[in-house]
């Protein structure tokens, strides 16, 4: 009786031995997350509070400037509305002058650097490490360098005389320009975007379609398509936003005021003798505001194309 007393003893001692180990344990585990969680909150904190600075800007009157900092929220009497609505009145046709060339050059690229990483991957033929680095060059060229020769050439191929028979095309050829521009400069990275992408699809559902006698356009658009979905959506909006958010090119290739594009209209927001900040906050919110909505469409596309998974 005795022994079985001694032993009922030692197996509680040993549970709550073990219950105060798991507490102390919970406890380190619950602290490393508060830790975890603060940190988290404080790196929110510091990538935001530029966006509310510039939030809160764009709501200040002029006098509220003089009586809160740029992060503080204006008072009531101070809030106002109006830099907004200029802003808007000011930049709306360029937005959609940025829209009529931004969409067309965004799916062309996407969609001829899929072809082409198609071909580089999927398709056997001599000379593909060749093209493979005039690709990788391409991606690594900056604007800044063929700044010259592209405004040559657009002034030797003379495209309003081109676009002479329809009057409409010829008043907009500065963004025919701009689209065809872009197009051919987001070929190259698109083009490695996608190669990589397919290099991890298995070559036998290629060679399977092969022997079904299927020919290389129709594996592409039975099969090769279908599953790049989520690189589509990474390379629509990574084209879409460095397009869109492009002035250097559009400072050389538009001509008239009637073609200027968002980042132009925003551009010409700044003040000539005095700075009108809830001006330009509000039309830096308003440029931003397209690529915020492509980021909210395609969102989960965008994460599974950055984490390799397929489409299918």
């Amino acid at each position: 009786m005795g022994t079985g007393e001694s032993t009922t003893t030692e197996a509680a001692t040993e549970t709550e031995s073990a219950r105060a180990r798991a507490t102390r344990g919970l406890d380190r585990v619950g602290g490393r997350r508060i830790a975890l969680y603060l940190v988290l909150l404080a790196l929110i904190v510091l990538y935001l509070s530029p966006l509310w600075s510039g939030f809160t800007t764009s709501l200040k009157t002029a006098a509220g400037f003089a009586t809160t900092t740029p992060i503080t929220p204006p008072l009531p009497e101070y809030v106002t509305t109006e830099a907004w609505l200029e802003a808007w009145g000011r930049m709306r046709f360029a937005m959609v002058n940025s829209l009529v060339f931004v969409l067309p050059a965004t799916v062309l690229s996407a969609f001829l650097g899929s072809l082409a990483a198609y071909g580089l991957t999927k398709i056997d033929w001599r000379g593909q490490i060749a093209i493979l680095l005039l690709f990788l060059i391409g991606v690594f060229i900056p604007y800044q360098s063929v700044l010259v020769p592209l405004r040559q050439f657009w002034t030797i191929v003379d495209l309003p005389s081109l676009l002479a028979f329809s009057s409409t095309l010829a008043a907009r050829s500065d963004l025919i320009a701009l689209a065809i521009t872009h197009t051919a400069y987001g070929i190259p990275i698109c083009t490695i975007l996608f190669r990589g992408y397919y290099l991890t699809i298995d070559d036998d559902i290629v060679e399977a379609a092969k022997l079904d006698g299927a020919s290389s356009i129709r594996i592409y658009r039975r099969i090769i398509l279908p599953l790049s979905k989520p690189m589509f959506a990474v390379t629509l909006i990574y084209q879409f936003t460095n397009i869109w958010n492009d002035l250097l090119f559009a400072l050389v290739l538009v001509r008239t005021s009637r073609n200027f594009v968002a980042t132009q209209a925003l551009n010409e927001l700044q003040g000539a003798m005095v700075g009108q900040y809830n001006l330009q906050m509000a039309g830096a919110f308003i440029v931003a505001l397209p690529t915020l909505i492509i980021y909210v469409v395609f969102g989960s596309q965008f994460a599974k194309g950055l984490s390799g998974e397929s489409g299918g």
